[in-house]
Parts: structure tokens; sequence; C-alpha cells
């Protein structure tokens, strides 16, 4: 109980409640809840509980997650829980040396917190050994799959053991997710905590503007709003770092996080964030799922998401834990029906709101470099086959494919892939 007293737990989350008794018990379970509900506590503490007992100094537990800021935030967690325990931890993901992860999985580690990618190269490196793997957890199932890595995660499931305990968490229930937990869990035990609705301590804002005048209207946002810390969402790396400078040109303290940086430049980007250092973060897709702050008190969409499972997500990262939070959304005409669909989604009209001393009639600027002027270039030029699934992603994050005519995505994909994992900075076969 000291690790959970020193990270500020008092009182269970339904997602806590409800799943954790089944899982004690060594139950398969299938956690369906929005980001920040406290599924990270909902299996490691179970987790942690199950390997005081039993062997120690080999990996008895498995936890895959599809980003490199997911899997060093449910590290840090578990580390954070088990402080007392004893048990060692190590994050496996790509964009950085494999030789300090290989020598901590020789050493003392127990949990491995791991992105696909990599697992798969110490899997073919035999620098891992998953032969006593007692506990697995696919957490955050439906990004992974978005991502392209069922392959790879179907792959890394023939090198486990049969006789184990498995747990699944998603935000969302597709069908590539329901055949997976078909196939792979028995008879689970299902945990369903609203995970199709945006968290109710979180209250919804659109602001209609045209398309130049987004980045002037932000910061005239941010001059009329009492924040504490923001998170601003981006589509495009691109446009992620610019909107960051000019940010800081009009006296904010700001930051960007997206898939063009070094693995020390997020994370001291996320480490500047989580301290105070940066009040400002902004950040293309790569952080909706990554980012464990409970401080964010606004999330502002620059950019309209392209799915409303990925709204939920983005302003899942404000309103945590029982406190409340504000999710401002630019919007144009052309994002009307993400926004039908959004207000279908929530049961709900969202409020439209516009800042009275505003010039919403003021020409274009004549350079206008962070934001397109015309409709059709407000989103990224759609591509086929192999190119489009890896436009977005940077080295590390595309996913293997193997094969002639593979396709790396089933029925389901997401168009924002501009998010980073942790697989190898080898480049996979393409699919011709």
């Amino acid at each position: 109980m000291t690790g959970v007293k020193a990270l500020g737990y008092t009182t269970p989350t339904p997602i806590q409640l409800q799943a954790i008794p089944p899982i004690l018990r060594g139950r398969d379970v299938i956690g369906l809840a929005q980001t920040g509900t406290g599924k990270t506590a909902a299996f490691a503490l179970p987790i942690l509980q199950h390997l005081l007992q039993g062997e120690r100094g080999c990996v008895r537990a498995l936890i895959i997650a599809p980003t490199r800021e997911l899997a060093e935030q449910i590290h840090d967690t578990t580390q954070g829980l088990g402080k007392q325990t004893k048990l060692h931890g190590a994050t496996v993901y790509g964009g950085v040396s494999m030789t300090p992860q290989i020598q901590k999985l020789r050493g003392k580690t127990e949990i491995v917190v791991a992105c696909p990618g990599r697992l798969l190269d110490h899997i073919q490196q035999g620098t891992i050994d998953l032969s006593r793997i007692e506990v697995l957890v696919l957490d955050e199932a439906d990004r992974m799959f978005d991502m392209g890595f069922l392959p790879d995660i179907r792959k890394i499931l023939k090198r486990l053991p049969t006789h184990r305990q498995t747990l699944l968490f998603s935000a969302t229930m597709p069908d590539d997710i329901k055949k997976l937990a078909h196939d792979i869990l028995r008879n689970p035990v299902t945990v369903q905590i609203n995970y199709t609705l945006p968290l109710t301590t979180v209250s919804h804002a659109l602001y209609p503007v045209e398309h130049h005048h987004k980045n002037t209207l932000l910061i005239k946002l941010l001059e009329h709003t009492d924040t504490e810390s923001v998170l601003i969402f981006t589509r495009t790396k691109q446009r992620a770092k610019s909107v960051a400078q000019r940010l800081k040109k009009a006296g904010h303290v700001a930051t960007s996080l997206q898939g063009n940086m070094s693995q020390n430049q997020r994370q001291a980007a996320l480490d500047g964030f989580r301290k105070g250092s940066y009040k400002i973060l902004v950040a293309t897709d790569i952080a909706a799922r990554g980012i464990d702050v409970s401080h964010i008190s606004h999330v502002i969409n620059f950019d309209i998401p392209d799915t409303v499972e990925a709204y939920t997500h983005r302003i899942g990262r404000t309103g945590r834990a029982a406190k409340t939070g504000d999710a401002f959304t630019l919007v144009t005409q052309n994002d009307n029906a993400m926004v039908r669909a959004i207000e279908t989604a929530m049961g709900m009209k969202l409020e439209r709101r516009r800042l009275e001393d505003f010039d919403y009639t003021a020409p274009p600027p004549r350079s206008a470099h962070t934001v397109p002027l015309h409709p059709q270039s407000q989103r990224p030029r759609r591509r086929t086959g192999a190119k489009r699934a890896g436009s977005q992603m940077s080295s590390d994050s595309k996913p293997r494919h193997h094969g002639t005519g593979a396709k790396p995505f089933g029925k389901r994909r997401s168009s924002h892939a501009a998010y980073s994992s942790g697989s190898s900075s080898r480049k996979p076969h393409r699919a011709v």
C-alpha cells in the first residue's frame, strides 16, 4: 500500500473496482474504458500482487503498448506502485540503442513493458526469454491495430506460453479486436465503463473559424482563458512544430512533441510539461495515449481529429482524477461532418462560441505557413497501399509487413497515423 499512497491513489475508479477482483482470481479480462479512467493501475496492481509469489529474476509479466510514451508511462506507474516489492521492470521500444535494453533484460527483470516492433527484434536476436511469461497485457489494443501492429502481435503471441493469464484493455471494440480476443482469451470477464463516451468532468466548446485565422484565434483564446497547463493537438508533425514556434514568439512557454524529434528530445518535452517548465505542449496524436499528467486544465484541438474515438482520447487528457477540464476545438466548415458525428456519439449539441474582440473578417495574412488557405489542403494528402500506411509515421513506428500484397491493416484504419511506437528503425518490406 505504500506505493499506492505515494502515487496519490485514495479511492478506486470504476474500472479498477470491476477489473481488479477477476484479475486477482486469475481470470482473463477484457477491459473497455476511455482514457483517463485508471486502467494502468487496474492491471498493474494485480500483476504486482501475483508476482510477489514465485520465481524472481526472470520475465514473468509482459505488457505490450503502442507507443514509447505510453510504455514509459506504464513502466513508471508500475514501478511506483511496486516500489516496496523489489520487483524489477524494463522498457523495450525502438528509436534508442538496444544495448541498455539487453543489459536490463539480462538482469533481474520480472516485468517488461514493450512496443511490438522492438520486442520482435529482441525475440529474433534471442536477447529476451519469454518462456516463463505468466501474465500478458495488451494495452490500448485498438490503437495498436490502427497503427498496423496486428501481424506483429500475432507473431509475439506464438512465442508465449499457451498457459497464461491474458488481459486486453481497449477504448473501443472493433471487429479485429473481437476476433483476436476470441482467439487468445479463455472465457474472459468483460468489464465495460462507458467506453465510447468522453469524461463527464470535461466541458466542450467549438470555435468556428476560417482556416487562415486559426493561429491568431488560438493566441487570442489563450490570452482570454485562465489556464494551468494546456495540451494542443494538431494533425501533422510539421504543424505541431510551427504552432509551438508561433506561441513562443507570442510570449508563451511552449514546446512541441512529434515524431520527427529524437527520443531524448521527446522525453525532455514530456518531462518539462509534467514538471510545469512548459505550460503548453503542442502535439500530434502521439501524445493522446502516452501522457499521464493530472493537472492539464485545457485540451485544444487546433485540428479536429478524424474519428470520434480520437476525439475521446484527446479530450481524455483533461478532467482526470475527478478534476474538471475544458476541451476547445477550432472548427471550419469542412469539419461539419465530424462535428455531427461527435455530437451524435455524445448525445448532445456542443456549444459554439465566438470571441467578442476577435476580427473574424480580417483578410488572410500574406504569409500563412502553418495553416493551409485552401480547404482541400486541410487534411493530409491521402495515399494508397504501404506508402499511405507510413506517410506520417517516424521510421521506428512502421510495423513490419512481409509477403507480396500484404495489407498492413484490416478493415479499420485511422487516417491520423502520426504516432510513434517502439518498433525497430529497420524499414519494413513494402507491399506491392
